[in-house]
């Protein structure tokens, strides 16, 4: 099988990229990489039927060119971040919104099978915990930038399952919730990958807001298995599926457990949002995931704690 992976350059992509290449697919990583990085599949280039076309999702050409090689798609391209997000809003936009129209249009006229990678931001600023993928999404106002990635993904998934509707594309949506471990960066405002980098190094952690926020944080390992099995799972096709752990932690209780890991002599800083940002924003107190829908589906269970994720992490940044 050959497997056209976009945003493959990517944190979650290159993972997704090695395994399906160890299972002996071919597999083809399209990024421009303007968050991705090379040094992310530097040991899969060279290495039988691995191909990387340095582009962006939105040239059609060149994406008609690769969606008719391949048979399935993992659309994971793009703008991720919290930073970026509230930096480049007019990027997040295009780049989310254009791209996914683009790559959908794409696999429906080669009749490609398609994942199309979600986030758990869709829910917005909802109480209902935990989450589940039939619940009413809560959006802030649109003065908050953050809110415009939210919405872009949002109509990524409505797309997609238009899509599916409409002409009967074989699409599956997934929800992703704060997907960590080696490899990612924290150039965005990736939380873990920013605390351990600052614990190895010695210097301060820098806890936004309260700090009282809390979230669920998932071994890459774990999704992109879940990514691979969605697939394969032909109750999947047109649904939404949330992807995650429910493993709750704050994010105060997260710095010092990373400090207490490294062993680390760092200090912690509180920061308000505006100091972080250099605008106001807008936060949600808790995100975990219902995993009624991907148990049922296709027997998912996480397979790393967050210790165990975390301690991978460490030795990833202390070995560079």
């Amino acid at each position: 099988m050959n497997v056209l992976i976009t945003g493959g350059a990517g944190f979650i992509g290159s993972h997704l990229a090695e395994a399906m290449l160890n299972a002996g697919h071919g597999v083809t990583v399209v990024d421009d990489l303007s968050t991705g990085s090379f040094e992310n599949i530097s040991a899969l280039a060279g290495q039988k039927g691995f191909q990387f076309v340095r582009e962006s999702v939105r040239n059609d050409t060149t994406m008609a060119v690769l969606t008719d090689r391949c048979d399935v798609i993992f659309h994971l391209a793009a703008a991720v971040g919290v930073q970026l997000i509230v930096d480049k809003p007019v990027h997040t936009i295009e780049t989310n919104i254009h791209g996914s129209e683009v790559v959908l249009n794409l696999a429906n006229k080669f009749g490609r099978k398609i994942f199309v990678a979600s986030t758990s931001e869709v829910y917005g600023k909802s109480d209902k915990v935990p989450f589940s993928e039939d619940d009413e999404s809560v959006l802030g106002p649109t003065r908050f930038t953050r809110w415009s990635y939210a919405c872009s993904k949002m109509v990524d998934e409505f797309l997609a399952l238009a899509y599916h509707d409409q002409f009967g594309l074989e699409t599956v949506v997934g929800r992703l919730f704060n997907t960590i471990g080696p490899r990612q960066t924290g150039a965005y405002g990736m939380v873990v990958p920013r605390f351990v980098r600052a614990a190895v190094r010695g210097e301060p952690l820098e806890v936004y807001g309260t700090g009282d926020q809390s979230r669920c944080f998932t071994n890459v390992a774990d999704v992109v298995g879940a990514l691979i099995k969605l697939m394969d799972c032909p109750e999947a096709v047109g649904r939404v599926v949330n992807i995650g752990s429910v493993e709750l932690i704050t994010i105060a209780a997260l710095a010092e457990k990373i400090i207490a890991m490294t062993g680390s002599k760092s200090e912690i800083r509180r920061l308000t949002y505006e100091q972080a940002y250099g605008r106001p924003f807008d936060d949600m107190l808790t995100r975990k995931p219902d995993l009624t829908r991907i148990k049922r589906l296709i027997g998912y269970e996480p397979g790393y704690s967050l210790d165990e994720t975390l301690r991978q992490i460490i030795e990833y940044e202390k070995d560079r």
